[in-house]
């Protein structure tokens, strides 16, 4: 049951951090993606800070801040066009 949480929230989390980013969603499975990969980060940099997320809450907002800092990342490696 846990699992299906997980999924959830980071379904959730991906598609705020899409939104926080992108100004819209990124789509079901990317959205689900981001999320959970972002939560991975978002756990992993709350560590270095020795931070603990509790409960629902704590987990949506770590999965958020990693998601918005992988999308920060991946908009780094993106070429700006050019304006003329």
């Amino acid at each position: 049951m846990y699992f299906l949480w997980y999924i959830l929230i980071g379904l959730v989390a991906g598609w705020l951090g899409s939104l926080i980013m992108r100004g819209s969603g990124s789509g079901l499975i990317a959205n689900l993606l981001i999320g959970i990969v972002g939560g991975v980060l978002g756990g992993w940099l709350f560590g270095l800070f020795g931070l603990v997320p509790v409960g629902t809450l704590g987990s949506l907002l770590t999965a958020l801040v990693g998601s918005v800092v992988l999308l920060w990342i991946g908009s780094l490696g993106k070429k700006k066009p050019k304006k003329s």
